[in-house]
């Protein structure tokens, strides 16, 4: 009986990578039409069958302002740099919205996902980017009504709003790389789809949004730099209604703790990701 077993020299031994493998760009580069299609996905089911649709990226950010300016505005007087204190809030809702409603959604993405991911390969950190891309259109949504509640309130539209996008871009990456280490560790620990929205509650009043920076001790406002949404939240009412612009310091390490989380997040999700589809 012939030998249907191919000689030694020309097998092909496919073993699992070990040690941290790198990220390839290049594949992720390739998928983008999936990142699209993915996103795309996304918007259409958050949506999908609701009666006032894309109006609750304004409705959410809205009701909240209006409740945090009764309780803290009226109530508890809290300061708010001397501008109304409804714009002063729904200022810095916004990026906070879109930041919290990105992680939520992008640390539970693979479970959420975990028939695509079993069943054919693509790179594994497109779903937490899809949510946190999605979660862009109702940011853009808000700014639009936040740009005409503006105007009525007799703001004027400043050159430095050019700056937006990359405060934006900060949230995005914030997001996406704390995004990527707990939906990497959610598939193993589940505990973790309990623990993000207890997270973000205290990560929320760790942050300058119903309050402002100047409320904190000067000696201690460098440590709101660790934060990197305490510098997006200041930077959107620089360049929204010229508030102070968040010190260099603040700006410089911000972007920096970001950059890391979003590096680090992106080595270990890939160290993670052979193991996914056997876990899930």
């Amino acid at each position: 009986m012939e030998n249907s077993l191919k000689p030694a020299e020309f097998r092909t031994v496919i073993t699992p990578p070990s040690g941290w493998a790198p990220v390839d760009f290049r594949e992720l580069w390739a998928f983008r039409e999936l990142l699209y299609f993915l996103v795309l996905r996304n918007v259409k089911v958050k949506y999908k069958q609701t009666i006032i649709g894309i109006a609750w990226a304004v409705l959410q950010p809205l009701v909240a302002m209006l409740v945090f300016t009764l309780f803290f505005g009226k109530l508890a007087k809290l300061p708010s740099d001397g501008l109304p204190y409804s714009i002063f809030a729904f200022i810095g809702l916004l990026p906070w919205t879109y930041f919290a409603t990105a992680l939520q959604f992008s640390s539970t993405s693979l479970v959420t996902d975990s028939q695509l991911v079993k069943k054919i390969y693509f790179p594994r950190a497109l779903l937490p980017a899809s949510t946190s891309v999605a979660a862009l259109l109702d940011l853009a949504i808000a700014t639009v009504f936040l740009l005409v509640l503006l105007r009525f309130y007799g703001f004027h539209l400043m050159a430095r709003m050019v700056w937006l996008p990359f405060f934006v871009m900060l949230a995005f990456v914030t997001a996406f790389g704390f995004g990527l280490w707990l939906s990497a560790i959610n598939v193993k620990y589940r505990d973790v789809q309990y623990t993000v929205p207890f997270l973000i509650q205290i990560w929320f009043f760790l942050t300058p949004v119903v309050y402002p920076s100047s409320m904190i001790p000067e000696r201690l406002r460098f440590l709101l730099g660790l934060n990197p949404m305490a510098a997006v939240t200041e930077g959107f009412r620089w360049a929204l209604v010229n508030k102070p612009f968040p010190s260099a310091p603040m700006m410089l390490v911000s972007t920096l703790v970001a950059a890391a989380v979003l590096a680090s997040g992106l080595y270990y999700f890939r160290r993670m990701e052979n193991e996914f589809a056997d876990v899930l």
